[in-house]
Parts: structure tokens; sequence; C-alpha cells
């Protein structure tokens, strides 16, 4: 689900990019094809694609065929240069961790993302670690100080290139995660304990665009269990992000499954005692 387009079009599905040091694979065409050629293979594609799907009453998977042809060649033909990243200075490199053991691979996934924001890509997803890293049942007290270690560095890379470059104001960086953890573990007997899930509250923060430094809403009892001021929804955090990006969330609707679909569901409020 971490890349699904969920109920909006096809066409809006995620491109996963590889860690290491080809993160698109297949950009380069086939030895005996050039792009021309290519282009010429894809506008016919296109023509029957469309005359296919002009036939049918339910096209949105088809349609997103469609616009996967033309990315996919947009890849080819952008996509490499974008990737090359020998040609960044060795202080931005520096700036990002790159080659330092901990903090290589995020650094570069961060470095990409400044690298796509700077060609006009309107929406980067990073995702830290594989797996489950971060899911501490045990051991936390070795694993949570190494986590930080590799995002740290990497994350304060990237705001500090974003603003150097002019490109903080008009982008949008939002930390989050999927929930919170409570303060305590419920297995207790373990040597090495961790802490465990917590659905009623999470922490994230937001930068740039026009988030208000230093603001913070939302507070929580000592334990984390219940909010005592400032309740938010996470349909409350959407519908915010929705407005930062200029996108009115009573318009965002789409008919999936029979039903009109928004991301805010039955709405939700913007908070804009964070905004600016």
């Amino acid at each position: 689900m971490q890349w699904s387009n969920g109920f909006l079009p096809a066409a809006y599905q995620g491109t996963l990019f590889r860690t290491g040091t080809t993160p698109i694979v297949n950009l380069t065409p086939r030895p005996e094809q050039s792009l021309r050629g290519q282009r010429n293979e894809l506008d016919l594609l296109q023509w029957l694609n469309e005359r296919h799907a002009s036939q049918r009453s339910s096209k949105s998977e088809l349609e997103g065929r469609i616009a996967a042809y033309e990315v996919a060649f947009k890849m080819q033909t952008e996509a490499p240069d974008l990737i090359e990243i020998s040609g960044e200075s060795s202080a931005t490199q520096q700036l990002y961790g790159i080659d330092k053991p901990d903090t290589d691979t995020f650094g570069r996934q961060c470095l990409l993302a400044r690298r796509m924001v700077e060609r006009g890509v309107r929406f980067v997803k990073l995702l830290h670690g594989t797996g489950k890293p971060w899911d501490q049942h045990g051991g936390i007290k070795g694993k949570l100080p190494k986590l930080c270690r590799q995002v740290d560095q990497p994350i304060t890379g990237l705001l500090q290139d974003l603003r150097s470059r002019g490109l903080l104001d008009d982008t949008l960086v939002v930390w989050a995660s999927e929930m919170g953890r409570t303060p305590w573990d419920s297995n207790l007997t373990q040597a090495d304990p961790g802490r465990d899930h917590n659905n009623y509250s999470l922490v994230m923060w937001m930068a740039g665009a026009n988030v208000r430094g230093g603001a913070s809403y939302g507070k929580m009892d000592e334990w984390s269990l219940r909010s005592v001021d400032q309740h938010v929804h996470i349909r409350d955090v959407h519908a915010t992000l929705l407005h930062l990006m200029g996108l009115d969330q009573h318009q965002l609707t789409y008919l999936h499954a029979g039903r009109f679909q928004r991301l805010t569901d039955f709405g939700g409020r913007v908070i804009n005692e964070i905004l600016v």
C-alpha cells in the first residue's frame, strides 16, 4: 500500500526507486533502438490504445497504462541526468552524509528528492529502512540511536539545501509515521524491552511552504493515551496538507466502488494555528 494510488485513477500510481547506485532500471533503450524510433513506436501504440479505450466504459486502468508508457519514455530521456549525483559538489554530498556508512543510503534518497523538486516533480515520498526497522517491540535501547543517526544528518541536509537554493518556501516537507508509540512495553519481562503501538497519538513535523516555524498544535495527557487539548484528527492533517498544496479537499473527489471518495472522507479542518 505504500505506493498504491488507492481510490485515485491508476495514472497516479507511484514510481518506486530502488536503493543503491541504479534507482531506476532499464533506462537505456535497446542498442538497435534510437529514441526517435522509440518515440514513433509509442505514438503508434498510443493511437491503438486510445482507440481500444474509446470502445470501453470502464477505462481507468487503460488510461493509466497509456500514461505509464509516456512516463517510461520521459524516464529514459530525463531520469539518467536526475539520478546521476556525481556532478554534485563534494560539499553537497557531505552535507547529506553520502559515503558515510550510517547515512549513505538515506542521504542519497534525500539528495535525489531535492533534485526531483528542482526538476518540477510535484510529490516525492521517502521511506527510511526496509521491513519494519522502527517497529521496536524489543531492543529499543540499541536500535533507536542507530536509526536516528541514519536519518538526522540527511534530513537536516535536505532542509538546508532546499533553503539555500530558494526552494523551501515553495516546498512542503512532512515527516511522519503510521502511528505513535507507547511510553512502555507490554512485555516487561524481557531483558531488553521496546515500546508498543499507540494509535491514539503520533508526532509529525512540517517545514517550508506556509508552515509557521516553531509552531506546535495538539496536546496529549502524560501517558499519550488521550488528547487533553487541541484534538487533531488525521482528517484535519490531510485537509491541512491539501490546503498547503493548493488543493480544495471538497473538490478532490473521485467515484470509486460506487461511492464518491475524497481524502478527508466527510471533511477535515485546516489547522490554521500552524500556518503563516
